[in-house]
């Protein structure tokens, strides 16, 4: 299949379950959502092919965000090689606190118990993609921003965790600047773009469940008067989509079904 769907090397700690953006319940995929992944991954390759680009930022729906306003909930970075597509990008080993950046078809990269079989693509600016196509191609670069210690709900101005969405935008921002060496420097990139993380509105109630049922869920680097008022600042996959077509950086987000 010229999508590579079963194909995936991981960068680090060696290949195991890994998920991002999904439920993270036990279950096997059924025949009907397989074919659907793999549809999804044709079309979607279509669609990249047609685009004439190199990179983009590819998101998937993988759990219902709608109660906090959110669409999609992982995103990753699909880039040519050769006559296939590849995706660059971070997975948590489910329910875990820590992850791994990975390299994947785009088949499996859809085949992970979807809610919604519908990707969002951002074709980045020219300019963006020449510089960050060497980055996706370098194993050592890829993962020179990685921090393993993972939070779904990361505060992006801080280098206690790092979660899925945040690295991928962590290392954009090092693919453009030569001087974002570092996570810090990076995010100081990030915010001299007017990169604008998404609020969420989390009750103590619902912090205090989800931190002693979740290995992979942290609140301690959000600023005190931010969590103790309800509002956790994350990086989001809508948040970057926005950012990146009023930053110039890529094009308005499209849909593929």
């Amino acid at each position: 299949m010229r999508t590579s769907a079963m194909a995936a090397a991981a960068l680090a700690f060696g290949m195991t379950l890994a998920h991002a953006g999904r439920s993270c319940e036990p279950k096997l995929p059924t025949a009907t959502n397989v074919q659907r992944a793999m549809t999804l991954a044709e079309r979607t390759a279509a669609s990249l092919d047609a685009s004439g680009a190199q990179v983009v930022v590819l998101g998937r729906i993988g759990q219902d965000l709608s109660k906090y306003g959110q669409r999609y909930s992982h995103l990753g970075f699909a880039y040519r090689d050769g006559a296939v597509w590849r995706v660059a990008h971070k997975l948590n080993n489910c329910g875990r606190a820590h992850a791994a950046v990975y390299r994947q078809g785009l088949g499996e990269f859809f085949l992970d118990d979807l809610h919604r079989f519908e990707a969002g693509v951002v074709v980045l600016a020219p300019a963006v993609q020449e510089k960050l196509l060497p980055v996706l191609q370098d194993n050592a670069r890829l993962a020179r921003l990685h921090t393993p210690a993972y939070s779904m709900v990361a505060y992006p101005w801080a280098e206690t965790y790092q979660q899925s969405n945040q690295w991928a935008i962590e290392t954009l921002a090092m693919s453009q600047e030569p001087a974002a060496t570092t996570r810090e420097r990076a995010q100081a990139w990030l915010k001299l773009q007017g990169y604008e993380p998404a609020t969420l509105r989390l009750t103590s109630f619902t912090r205090l469940g989800a931190r002693m049922t979740a290995a992979n869920v942290a609140f301690d680097d959000h600023p005190n008067h931010k969590r103790f008022s309800d509002r956790i600042e994350t990086v989001t996959v809508d948040s970057v989509f926005v950012w990146l077509q009023r930053s110039g950086l890529g094009a308005a987000p499209h849909v593929v079904h």
